[in-house]
């Protein structure tokens, strides 16, 4: 039954690949084509060489006005398989690498879609390694595939034909040894795709353990963590290695294994050959020309074996980026979705139930209505959904029950787009491409002028320091900020949102990792900026939030109290508690 099921998820996994080499058929053909004249012009120059084998009739009496013009022809035919084989080649690679671009796109763009439950579940190292390393496995396998496979199958025929023209009693005693090769490289193929599918998991999970070590490498080192990463490490490593040896040991039985078929095809021939040549059945040039066959046919037996095992890689490999292209994507929009247009910041949760996992509740029956412009602080112990409501409320994540409402509408009946368009964020976890400044800063508005931007970015505090930088705003940072200080990429991205100024605002401790003479000035742009605009912040320091029109008071998915900073210590309740905590001694 195991067995079963492996061969119906390759059976599955190479349908797949087929559906997308099919829209490349017209290199497919042309390869076919290619790879049947490479081989027939091949095959024809033993014919040739047997002949002027046979015009060397005795010591002294050659022919060679006709041995040249045979060999004039044998230059000819190595031309033109040089041209194909040349030009089947170019075909293979087209329709490799166009394929792999195809699957990297359509994996890449399903990672856009995928809900963010998936990437939250997932090692970010692990995915990475599925779109990059498995997807590089499968080129090989694939190019390997083409380039070997069609020539061998056709080498096989067209020296079947050949020998059958030459004589049909040797080519018989070649067909009944062919099996016995057939059957050895099938038994091992069949054993090394399990072998590999494993090296490719443990691949995955190698590179996600160096992805997440090299992001926290400053916490490693902070706690001494070095040598448990590296025994972390070396057990990955250990198991890889076990798996990789496993795999190639099995899928490097193949070669010798067929070698030794080939060599009893060589023998038989040779033997058989001699006799029909003592006979008188056979010349010498036909007898050359038989054993030069004999060769060429078994020759593509290791090949295909080779292949065979290399595929049964690509297969593994493929198999896993299906996987993830075949993940379900976030909830599709509905066919007649709105555009949310004209938000003033009315904002309505009703009955709003939510967990992340279905055994473990968080957040039950939420309710909360926002007019437009006011200041929503939301404060509470750790875990207790300050964060939750922010990526319901961007519809990061969908509730389970009830809704949620922005200007009357069901978030889930407008579009994602106008939805978030229609927020601007700044987040505790900065996150800035690779690029210029520039680049990140115009990112939801890409049509602001260098004016705009200035101003921006002086109303964040970020100029003065963007100014010291050697090329200003066009100054190149690497990924997740390069070397740009925590607090210097908050304030870019604090500069970003100023930029956008959308009718609502969501900030989730967006002053964490700035000193406190720029929080000041910070808090004082963020008053003008919220001026008219319905804010939500999430705040743990509860000094920051003290002028806020809610406050929210929350604890295990649920609002305790409700109400202004000095309505709340009125009533001397968990709020009040948390607000006095943070000056005891």
């Amino acid at each position: 039954m195991k067995e079963k099921g492996k061969k119906k998820h390759q059976a599955g996994t190479l349908k797949k690949v087929l559906k997308y080499i099919e829209k490349y058929k017209i290199f497919l053909i042309l390869s076919l084509i290619f790879a049947v004249a490479t081989v027939v012009s091949t095959l024809y120059i033993p014919v040739v060489t047997g002949q002027v084998i046979d015009h060397i009739l005795a010591p002294g009496k050659v022919e060679f006005p006709i041995i040249f013009r045979l060999l004039g022809r044998i230059g000819v035919i190595t031309g033109v398989t040089a041209l194909a084989q040349w030009l089947m080649n170019v075909c293979n690679n087209k329709i490799t690498y166009e394929v792999i671009q195809d699957i990297r796109r359509e994996a890449f763009a399903k990672i856009e879609v995928l809900p963010l439950k998936f990437i939250d579940g997932h090692s970010h190292g692990e995915l990475v390694s599925r779109v990059i390393a498995d997807v590089d496995q499968f080129a090989d396998g694939l190019l390997m595939g083409f380039s070997q496979l069609f020539t061998g199958l056709v080498t096989i025929l067209g020296t079947l034909l050949f020998m059958l023209s030459i004589n049909v009693k040797i080519t018989l005693v070649v067909v009944l040894i062919t099996p016995v090769s057939l059957f050895v490289a099938s038994f091992i193929a069949r054993r090394t795709f399990s072998m590999f599918m494993l090296q490719s998991t443990t691949r995955g999970e190698q590179t996600a353990l160096i992805n997440e070590m090299i992001e926290n490498q400053k916490v490693v080192q902070a706690f001494s963590k070095e040598e448990d990463v590296l025994k972390t490490f070396d057990e990955i490593n250990g198991r890889l290695e076990k798996a990789s040896l496993q795999a190639t040991f099995f899928s490097s039985l193949t070669n010798p294994c067929t070698r030794f078929v080939n060599s009893l095809v060589y023998t038989g021939v040779g033997l058989a050959g001699a006799f029909s040549a003592m006979r008188g059945v056979l010349t010498v040039g036909q007898l050359s020309c038989f054993l030069s066959y004999a060769n060429q046919y078994t020759k593509p037996f290791n090949e295909i074996s080779g292949v065979v095992t290399e595929l049964q890689n690509a297969l593994a490999c493929a198999e896993r980026i299906f996987r993830l292209i075949e993940e379900e994507p976030q909830t599709p929009e509905p066919e007649h979705v709105k555009v949310l247009a004209d938000v003033r910041g009315n904002v309505n949760l009703e009955h709003v139930y939510f967990s992340y996992e279905p055994e473990q509740k968080l957040i039950e029956d939420f309710n909360l209505q926002v007019k437009p412009g006011q200041r929503v602080a939301i404060v509470g112990p750790t875990g207790c959904g300050k964060t939750t409501v922010i990526n319901l409320l961007m519809r990061f994540y969908d509730v389970d029950q009830g809704s949620i409402q922005v200007e009357g509408m069901d978030i889930r009946e407008v579009t994602r787009r106008s939805l978030r368009e229609s927020y601007g964020m700044v987040l505790q976890e900065t996150w800035l491409k690779a690029g210029t400044i520039r680049e990140n800063l115009v990112m939801g508005k890409p049509d602001a002028t260098q004016e705009e931007m200035v101003t921006a970015a002086k109303a964040a505090h970020a100029h003065s320091f963007i100014k010291r930088l050697p090329k200003g705003y066009d100054t190149v940072i690497g990924e997740e900020g390069g070397s740009l200080s925590a607090g210097q990429k908050q304030l870019l991205c604090i500069a970003r949102v100023m930029l956008c100024l959308p009718p609502m605002l969501i900030l989730d401790e967006a002053t964490s990792s700035i000193d406190t003479r720029t929080e000041m000035k910070i808090q004082n742009a963020f008053a003008k900026m919220m001026e008219g605009r319905t804010s939500f912040i999430v705040a743990h320091r509860l000094s920051t939030i003290q002028e806020a029109d809610i406050i929210l008071v929350m604890k295990d998915g649920h609002i305790l109290e409700q109400g202004s900073h000095e309505e709340l210590l009125a009533q001397k309740g968990f709020y009040s508690e948390l607000y006095y905590s943070q000056f005891a001694l």
